[in-house]
């Protein structure tokens, strides 16, 4: 691979650019909103050269790309895909990292017509609360988990050549539907990160919430890390995955709900019960990640 384009050179895209970088690819141009955050990104050799979203501009960057990396909250999706469309290649291989699927593959299946077999849905499992470049680390991937979610339709050249790329930056590739994608991650992932917006949501509102905060301690700052994540990332991923995750919120509030039951009951019993489960299965899950 001679050229990469990134659009959305952020924690995401950064360190996707600099494992590469680490495994000496040829030449990676940025592309973004924010020619500052952009400018950035070069001072720190995240990237070799960057442009706008001027088209004359994204025209020049696509000449002779081999792949396109679209690292943009998932809302962004539709309209890169509409700006790139007039610039495509037949050989240039297009993919996301975007947090949810069936939406970004029905943009791109519209959107790409009959250049959607060069499209490659996928979702690195990694990440961190603090966003930007400068977070940017090229080993965030390694060992991490990175989910492709090709269809009936893709170039299998395409989805060799993404997968090749993941496993360069040292993921673990695995293939799913869309549909169970965001099926999984709307309980495993999108879920908690509403609960801990939530929480913190609330005690921020409270009168006491400087209080509040000054006792708040190691769980509650384990609990509530991920509340520090990307407003607007996690407003589009929402969004994007709105019936799952209301399905989710709706397990999870029947779950709220016997757990008042048990306390209004003083059941003691039964809430140690309900701990020793949460607690044996947490152990478990958490002696496999080892």
């Amino acid at each position: 691979m001679k050229k990469i384009v990134i659009f959305g050179v952020g924690l995401i895209g950064g360190s996707f650019a600099l494992a590469l970088k680490k495994a000496n690819a040829t030449h990676i141009t940025g592309i973004g909103r924010s020619q500052e955050s952009l400018q950035e990104a070069l001072n720190l050799s995240v990237i070799d050269a960057f442009s706008d979203t001027q088209e004359v501009n994204i025209h020049a960057a696509l000449k002779d790309a081999d792949l396109v990396m679209i690292a943009a909250p998932v809302a962004q999706t539709a309209s890169i895909l509409q700006s790139i469309k007039p610039h495509l290649s037949s050989n240039t291989v297009i993919t996301d990292a975007g947090s949810t699927k069936s939406d970004v593959l029905a943009s791109a299946k519209e959107v790409l017509g009959d250049q959607f077999n060069q499209f490659v849905g996928g979702h690195p499992i990694a990440g961190a609360e603090k966003s930007g470049v400068t977070a940017a680390m090229a080993d965030l991937y390694v060992g991490k988990n990175v989910v492709l979610t090709p269809t009936s339709e893709t170039n299998n050249d395409a989805i060799a050549i993404v997968a090749e790329f993941w496993r360069t930056c040292g993921a673990n590739v695995s293939e799913m539907s869309a549909e169970t994608h965001d099926g999984i991650f709307a309980a495993v992932s999108h879920l908690p990160h509403l609960l801990a917006f939530a929480l913190v949501d609330d005690i921020a509102s409270r009168p006491n919430a400087a209080q509040l905060f000054s006792f708040a301690a190691s769980g509650f700052r384990d609990f509530t890390r991920i509340a520090g994540s990307h407003p607007e990332m996690w407003r589009d991923i929402s969004l994007a995955n709105k019936t799952a995750l209301l399905s989710e919120l709706e397990a999870y509030q029947n779950e709220l709900s016997q757990l008042k039951k048990l306390l209004t009951n003083e059941d003691g019993a039964g809430l140690q019960a309900l701990f020793d489960r949460a607690s044996t299965a947490r152990n478990a899950w958490a002696k496999n990640k080892q």
